[in-house]
Formats: structure tokens, C-alpha cells, sequence
């Protein structure tokens, strides 16, 4: 059965405001039991989660934002965005939220890293972490490949690369990391990209995209996270994404002790929106939930 859509529509209404160091953060929670922190990838939102929302909210208190400079949030033009920033602004939005239980993480792509470092403050005791799936993250900076947008994005021109590209750039770059069979309507792609362009995002693309730099200047911090002795991990991973597919789980093997990864064949780089049951499956049995049902209605608070 497939899993039930929340339209954009729909979630933007459900959304509230917190200020983060004087910027407006757009956040989502629901649900009850242990808190679970969905952290998005770039250049996307949010919003990302909405087929899996319902059903971890059934069993988990799910939190979510828009992070700085995604979705619906401020997106400040002349701000320096950082991956150490945005594991602040976790931080900042779980004590908002009255938070200080361990809380897991499911992290997808640049929500990875800021994952990689809340993980490293566990072990520096500054943070709680219960355990952490991924899926098609850049964990091992080495072992993933640019788009050429991507390496554009990083050119000096880099700014005017951000302010020219448009909704066929996006598809196109859809079209290279999804699996080949699971591409997004085009009603998706418009949400999507109404979520890029919002507050002028495509603006600061090229400040966003320097998380490739800061993820190789983390590596050892970062690799040494997962490395760790005490949180429970698993990668979820498309492999035919041509970024983080079956070349990261081959990296996750071989760097990771008794490492847990399911591989998802025919699945691309966005896995919780190509094959969200799938995904949903393998994520409640690494946290030992049964897949008993598949609601279709979503309990807000």
C-alpha cells in the first residue's frame, strides 16, 4: 500500500516560527514517544519527509525545520552558511521544543553531515544521541563525486551560476540522481522548486554549496564520529545514485565497524520519496518497530 501524500499546501499551513540567532526558522512536530529529528539534504526542505511523516508520527515525537537558508525559512543573502551552524540551530530548536531525552536522527544528504557533527558532540558530551539512520549521504567526502551544476556553484561565479538557474535546471539534475524509474510528477517538481525559490533562494546557492569545502576540512572529526563506540547506525542508501550510492556503502563498510547498511536497488538519491515504504520498512526495524499498518491520516500538535 502506498503511503499517503501530504500536499505542500497542506504541510506549509502546519508549519510554526522560532528565531534562531535572529533569523525566523520554519518547524514542524507531531506525534508522541521518544523524539525523532529528520534532518533534510540540499537544496530541497523540509517537506521531503511528508510520505514518511505520518507514519513515524504514529510511533515517535517527529521534529523537523526548514534549516537556515532551505524551504521556507530566512534565507539572509549575506550570511555565511555553516554545517556547524545548522547543528546549532537543531540544538537551539530541540531546547525550544523542551527537549533534553536522547533524540534519534534520520538525516538525508547535507542533513548527513549536520548529523556527522551532532555525533561527534555526543562523543564530546554536548549533545544526546540515541542512534542515527542515513540515507545517500556525503559521508566520506572523498568517496563523492560533484554534478557539474555543483562544481559551477563553486566557480568564482558561482553567485551568477545561483541566480540564473531555473526550473529546467532543476529537472535536469533531477533526472541524473534519481533511480530511472522513479522521476517526480511534475506537480513535485513545482513544489520543490517553489520551496528553492522562496525568500529568494536561489540567491545563496553558492553560499549553501559550500558545504562541500567544509566537509572535507570535518573529515577526520566527522569520520571519526561514525567511528564511535555506543550509538547505533544504519545507511539506507539508493544505489544507483550516482553521488552517494553503492560507492558509499562500500566507504561505510570498510571505514564503519560491523556496519549496518540495507542497499536499495533501482532507487536514486532521494529514497524516502522514490521508495518511502521501503524506506519506512528498514528504518522502524533498525529501531525494532513493526511495519503493522500504513495510516493514512496525520496526528499534528
Amino acid at each position: 500500500m502506498p503511503l499517503a501524500e501530504i500536499p505542500l499546501c497542506v504541510w506549509r499551513t502546519r508549519g510554526q516560527d522560532f528565531s534562531f540567532r535572529g533569523q525566523s526558522i520554519r518547524y514542524w512536530t507531531a506525534g508522541q514517544g521518544e523524539p525523532l529529528l529528520l534532518l533534510h539534504g540540499f537544496p530541497t526542505a523540509s517537506w521531503d519527509w511528508h510520505y514518511l511523516w505520518g507514519p513515524l508520527t504514529q510511533r515517535f515525537r517527529v521534529v523537523a525545520c526548514d534549516m537556515l537558508g532551505f524551504g521556507d525559512s530566512a534565507k539572509p543573502l549575506g550570511h555565511r552558511y555553516s554545517l556547524i551552524e545548522q547543528a546549532d540551530l537543531q540544538q537551539a530548536l530541540l531546547a525550544h521544543l523542551g527537549i533534553d531525552e536522547p533524540v534519534h536522527l534520520l538525516a538525508h544528504d547535507y542533513g548527513g553531515s549536520v548529523a556527522q557533527e551532532l555525533l561527534a558532540r555526543h562523543y564530546e558530551q554536548r549533545s544526546n544521541i540515541a542512534s542515527c539512520a542515513f540515507l545517500n549521504s556525503a559521508l566520506f567526502p572523498e568517496r563523492c563525486p560533484l554534478l557539474l551544476v555543483q562544481k559551477l556553484l563553486l566557480s568564482p561565479l558561482g553567485w551568477l551560476i545561483g541566480r540564473s538557474f531555473g526550473r529546467d535546471d532543476l529537472v535536469r539534475t533531477v533526472t541524473q540522481i534519481y533511480g530511472p524509474c522513479t522521476h517526480p510528477s511534475e506537480s513535485a517538481l513545482d513544489d520543490s522548486w517553489s520551496l528553492i525559490t522562496a525568500n529568494r533562494g536561489t540567491h545563496i546557492l553558492h553560499r549553501l554549496i559550500n558545504c562541500v569545502h567544509e566537509r572535507r576540512q570535518q573529515r577526520e572529526r566527522w569520520v571519526g564520529a561514525l567511528q564511535g563506540d555506543g550509538v547505533r547506525l544504519r545507511l539506507i542508501n539508493g544505489s544507483v545514485d550516482p553521488l552517494c550510492g553503492a560507492h558509499m556503502v562500500d566507504a561505510f563498510r570498510q571505514l564503519v565497524v560491523d556496519a549496518d547498511t540495507v542497499q536499495l536497488q533501482g532507487i536514486g538519491h532521494y529514497p524516502h520519496i522514490e521508495a518511502p515504504v521501503q524506506v519506512l520498512r528498514h528504518y522502524l526495524s533498525f529501531r525494532e518497530q513493526p511495519l503493522s499498518f500504513v495510516p493514512q491520516k496525520v496526528a499534528w500538535c
